[in-house]
């Protein structure tokens, strides 16, 4: 094997020059809804919130869309990501599999984020606006959108899940030094948030609350919109460098895998990474499994149901069909605070639901024994996000030993757990906590689904 495959790299002109979109090669996609009509959505419906170069491509259906020059020349800054080949992690499982991850902690703001944050921002500084208003959960999103936002010359507000904000400081702290005002949430800022408060005056929050704050406080006014970090259909096209770029990378190797895997709460990390194998499969035929891993304290696609459903708290957003655990379900405070969301995007439900993608969920104690695995071999602290992926690989991996079977896996290491070490203080010490969510709690939640 050569030294050169341990850290697979592209130049700088390898960046891709368009973003896949997978909405090209799907049929029968159900649209989303207008709240209150429960007709398919406008275009004008959505003006109060986004830009209109963001909402056509929500809607588009061409293949190929062109990175705008000012983006690609951002992404410079820390774009293409390293692919790496785990040897030691290889070698301490004893597997005849190959294992890769796609490594997207290289940038100031610690995730895949920013591949979104950029090109969200570029769009609406174009239309004129003057500050952007965001939720966050553990904060990688509202790192990577104050970062964008400082870059483009914006304001950036963001509603922190009240969860995160206390357990990660350093990451308020890092929004902060970028200029983003940061406010726990639920708060009193907005109705949303008081409405939360007035019921449960200690509220952990949720990423649905905090949408509900950042979207109301867009709405209200004229100079500000709203940016979400997954989810939506044009977030996931944004992240498609990621798999784009680790096309190129294996590519370099002779390798292509046979598992994709990405950590998902939203969606769009596993959409960035997987997208561009899943056109290999939908359109050429390709045989690769593609896992989507999540917590069991937060399972919308292993336990949720298909439906459509708000994307936030207080209903503020148009009715989206995707895998849900109901907009009132609130979660417990897991430390993958990146992973507390109660649906899963359309274009990732789509694709499980028609079969296309596999879904597996793991409880904290599983996925942190593998991230400190991956840390003492691979050398890079994961995300307790990120883990679930590691997780599943280093499973994956072990399967192919037991079955004598050199598979390629590749999986998605969408950031490092450097603002995460009170996290791994629990796990080390043994005061880390495995939460299944109660299916009582669940079926209650699921009864308040709109009627469509």
């Amino acid at each position: 094997m050569s030294k050169e495959e341990n850290k697979i790299l592209l130049s700088e002109a390898e960046i891709p020059t368009h973003w896949y979109n997978i909405q090209a090669d799907l049929k029968n996609v159900q649209p989303p809804l207008h709240p209150a009509t429960k007709k398919p959505l406008e275009p004008a419906d959505l003006q109060a919130i986004f830009p209109m170069a963001l909402i056509e491509q929500e809607a588009s259906c061409e293949r190929w869309i062109e990175i705008p020059d000012e983006v690609r020349e951002l992404y410079r800054m820390w774009r293409p990501s390293p692919l790496y080949r785990a040897r030691r992690l290889e070698k301490l499982l004893d597997t005849p599999a190959k294992i890769y991850y796609k490594y997207e902690g290289t940038n100031p703001s610690g995730s895949h984020k920013l591949n979104t944050a950029i090109a969200q921002v570029y769009y609406n500084r174009e239309a004129g606006i003057r500050r952007i208003a965001t939720e966050t959960g553990a904060g990688q999103w509202g790192s990577a959108l104050s970062m964008a936002c400082k870059f483009f010359g914006l304001e950036c507000t963001v509603y922190m899940v009240k969860i995160s904000y206390q357990q990660k400081p350093y990451r308020r702290i890092l929004m902060n030094t970028f200029g983003a005002e940061v406010v726990a949430s639920p708060s009193n800022r907005t109705q949303a948030g008081r409405a939360v408060l007035a019921v449960d005056p200690d509220s952990l929050g949720s990423l649905g609350i905090a949408i509900s704050e950042a979207v109301e406080d867009a709405a209200t006014h004229d100079d500000t919109n709203y940016a979400l970090g997954s989810v939506l259909n044009h977030v996931c096209l944004h992240q498609t460098v990621i798999g784009l770029e680790a096309k190129k990378q294996l590519e370099k190797v002779d390798a292509y895998p046979d598992v994709v895997i990405g950590c998902s709460g939203g969606g769009s990390n596993l959409a960035g990474l997987s997208f561009p194998f899943l056109y290999d499969k939908i359109v050429e035929g390709k045989n690769v499994r593609v896992i989507a891993v999540e917590p069991a304290a937060c399972p919308s696609l292993t336990r949720g149901k298909f439906a459509y459903d708000f994307g936030d708290v207080a209903g503020l957003t148009p009715l989206l069909p995707m895998y849900t655990l109901g907009k009132d379900f609130m979660p417990p405070g897991i430390h993958a605070g990146g992973l507390r969301y109660h649906g899963m995007a359309p274009l990732v439900s789509h694709l499980y639901k028609e079969g296309l993608i596999e879904a597996r969920a793991y409880t904290q104690n599983d996925v942190f024994s593998a991230a400190v695995q991956f840390a003492q071999t691979e050398g890079i602290l994961p995300a307790p996000e990120s883990s679930h992926a590691v997780r599943a690989a280093i499973d994956e991996a072990l399967r192919c030993k037991e079955a004598g079977e050199a598979k390629t896996i590749l999986f998605g290491l969408s950031g490092h757990g450097h603002f995460d070490l009170a996290a791994y203080e629990d796990y080390l010490s043994g005061r880390l906590q495995d939460i299944t969510y109660p299916e009582e709690d669940l079926q209650k939640s699921l009864q308040a689904l709109p009627q469509v």
